[in-house]
């Protein structure tokens, strides 16, 4: 699903934020990314999304080399991840359910879709009842769930939850993060970053720990798995088409 092989970033001015990391997330893996502030934890996100490229090294999600694809399969790559944000990045102005169904207008879904889907994955978020409220509304906990349906609604296969806690009290952190854990018991791989160290240990899923832009530690490995490198050569002969 996610493979980094030997990746360095170096940002303009000299910045290295991520130095030859190789690492193999497979499908439906559920996996804590864990690094304090500054650690390379979202350099590791922007290269998922493609927001940024690897200096060296090669990243591929899904079998694509996204250092091959054309800035116009972008927008594909990411219509099969779902992305939760800190800041949950809700439209003030638009209800909940209008804020998950502009995400499915934005790609051209068919009304009828539109209005068949979204109750849906409101109901699997457990906030059916509240889709027409306004998010000022709405706790800091409903609006999460909020940002987590509008992940779900294309029915991705990749969820990436960036510091999905970090704005929301432990008991809610606790009930997001076995709504991820549901999500994921269907096959849905779920990334989460994060840098709190007792909510990754709480699950006992994979943890990958980075520190100064390095992966340091990798729970796999005691686990008895091999899933830390995966060597771009099994992936090089695929097309990196959409």
């Amino acid at each position: 699903m996610i493979v980094f092989d030997r990746v360095t970033k170096v940002y303009p001015g000299g910045n290295t934020a991520l130095k030859n990391v190789s690492l193999h997330i497979q499908k439906g893996e559920f996996v804590f990314i864990l690094g304090h502030s500054g650690a390379g934890k979202s350099t590791f996100l922007k290269l998922i999304l493609r927001e940024e490229k690897a200096t060296s090294g090669h990243v591929l999600v899904d079998g694509k080399d996204l250092s091959r694809m054309k800035e116009r399969q972008v927008p594909y790559l990411r219509r099969n991840m779902g992305v939760v944000f800190q800041d949950f990045r809700l439209i003030p102005s638009m209800t909940a359910y209008e804020n998950v169904a502009f995400a499915m207008r934005v790609t051209n879904i068919p009304e009828k879709q539109i209005r068949e889907r979204v109750p849906y994955v409101f109901e699997l978020v457990g906030l059916k009842e509240k889709m027409h409220k306004y998010p000022d509304e709405m706790s800091g906990g409903e609006q999460q769930r909020v940002a987590l349906a509008r992940a779900l609604v294309h029915s991705p296969e990749l969820i990436i939850a960036d510091e999905p806690t970090g704005n929301i009290d432990p008991e809610l952190s606790l009930e997001m993060m076995e709504l991820l854990n549901a999500i994921n018991s269907v096959g849905i791989t779920v990334v989460v970053v994060t840098h709190e160290h007792e909510l990754a240990r709480h699950f006992g899923k994979r943890v990958i720990t980075i520190e100064n832009g390095t992966v340091v530690d990798d729970s796999s490995r005691i686990m008895g798995q091999d899933n830390s490198f995966a060597s771009f050569q099994e992936y090089d002969q695929q097309e990196v088409e959409v």
